[in-house]
């Protein structure tokens, strides 16, 4: 988790003119800000295939034919996918891994650090490197990332065996199977997707099929004795380790470990389940009827279902409530533990908890401007550029940060003067 004890919460506000930004170079693109929002960065080009990064108005002094992908990581650290002379690499804080290789994609990052894997094609054998060091394996093909909790260890779904496309019966036969830190299992399998990193570090899980039929949960290379219709991706207790995943049986979905079904009650849908972070409740977004979507927490629907989506679902710090958004007749809102808010928008981004679980933010959207909503309270200023909020240690404060008439604002605003304005 990101230590946001450590940020700036006295400074009631910063601004940074980003107008210049664009007289000074050719073009500006996309910006993006460090988690305190301290900074904001975007990629600018200098010139035909001359690229850098541009920091609260500081250029990086080292440019490339191209820029990628740029994100600060929870840690504060920018980082960005780089190529020179047909080669790419990764670039942090401007400066680039000593490596570099044909192709470098889907960056992931550590949360609360620093840490960064991507994924590498190098004479068309595929691998994953982390912090500048790739395994010492390579592979035919290669999809599925992760990266660990703490950032110490890669995994993905790996192809073993180099056959042509049109060798069916080899890929029938089983050529994919899951590799951690380039170790990869011994057994094979017709496909192996989604995969998840054990709170350990040493245990994998990963969704497979067995053959043209049948499904199901393979951890570290052993699958579950039960064949499924289908699965959806498994996530890892952080307390126990046990691993749990959605799987089809006679048309319905149901919450499944090694040994059988965990939760009593099926599904016309059920995924994206998640534990607290205690890892003694467990919550899945799910579908009671079709075409009906709502969240079950411990096995529970809410009486509340939306009709067209619900997503981002997230638990409170402590475990006791549970947010999530939620979309009707193409309008989204907020719901927290089956009550929804009364406002509706464009679009909203996850919901955040306050350090007590107390309040509920999250940015929202109305006719293409954006602000801040507190419990179901709009703050007062609507900007042309937004990023999520964060609370204050104590959360009586909140970081705002966005853009207003071509200017960068980092504000720390008290929560009461959104849900109890004047």
């Amino acid at each position: 988790m990101v230590d946001t004890g450590q940020w700036n919460w006295e400074t009631a506000e910063l601004a940074i003119d980003l107008k210049p930004w664009q007289e000074r170079f050719r073009w500006v693109e996309e910006t993006c800000i460090s988690p305190d929002g301290e900074k904001i960065a975007a990629v600018v080009n200098l010139d035909e295939g001359v690229f850098s990064v541009c920091v609260n108005g500081e250029q990086w002094p080292d440019t490339f034919e191209k820029i990628w992908h740029l994100r600060f990581a929870d840690g504060g650290s920018l980082i960005a996918l780089v190529a020179r002379d047909g080669q790419w690499t990764v670039a942090v804080d401007g400066k680039p891994w000593d490596k570099w290789y044909d192709y470098v994609w889907n960056p992931i990052y550590a949360a609360g650090g620093n840490s960064v894997a991507v994924a590498v094609q190098n004479d068309m054998r595929y691998c994953m490197a982390r912090d500048g060091k790739a395994w010492d394996s390579d592979f035919a093909n290669m999809t599925y990332f992760a990266l660990s909790q703490d950032g110490s260890c890669t995994a993905a779904a790996v192809q073993v065996e180099d056959v042509d496309s049109g060798q069916v019966h080899k890929f029938q036969e089983g050529v994919f199977t899951a590799a951690l830190e380039g170790k990869a299992w011994d057994r094979r399998f017709v496909n192996v997707w989604n995969l998840a990193i054990g709170p350990d570090n040493r245990s994998l899980a990963a969704e497979v099929r067995l053959n043209l039929y049948d499904y199901t949960i393979a951890v570290d290379g052993r699958t579950w004795p039960r064949t499924y219709g289908c699965v959806w991706e498994p996530v890892f207790n952080p307390r126990t380790g046990q691993v749990v995943a959605p799987v089809r049986v006679a048309g319905k979905w149901i919450l499944a470990a090694e040994d059988g079904p965990i939760w009593n009650r099926s599904f016309v849908q059920l995924w994206h389940q998640a534990f607290d972070p205690d890892g003694k409740r467990l919550a899945a977004i799910v579908a009671p009827a079709y075409g009906r979507w709502t969240v079950a927490v411990d096995e529970r629907p809410w009486d509340l279902t939306f009709g067209e989506m619900v997503t981002d679902m997230v638990f409170s710090p402590d475990g006791g409530r549970v947010a999530a958004l939620g979309k009707d007749d193409s309008r989204w809102t907020v719901a927290v533990d089956g009550k929804a808010w009364k406002g509706r928008f464009d679009m909203a981004w996850k919901p955040v908890f306050s350090p007590d679980g107390a309040r509920v933010a999250a940015k929202v959207e109305k006719d293409g401007r954006y602000t801040i909503a507190v419990d179901d309270c709009l703050w007062d200023r609507w900007c042309e550029r937004a990023w999520t909020p964060c609370f204050s240690p104590e959360g009586d404060r909140l970081l705002i940060c966005g853009v207003e008439k071509g200017v960068y604002h980092r504000r720390v605003v008290p929560v009461d003067s959104i849900v109890n304005p004047g």
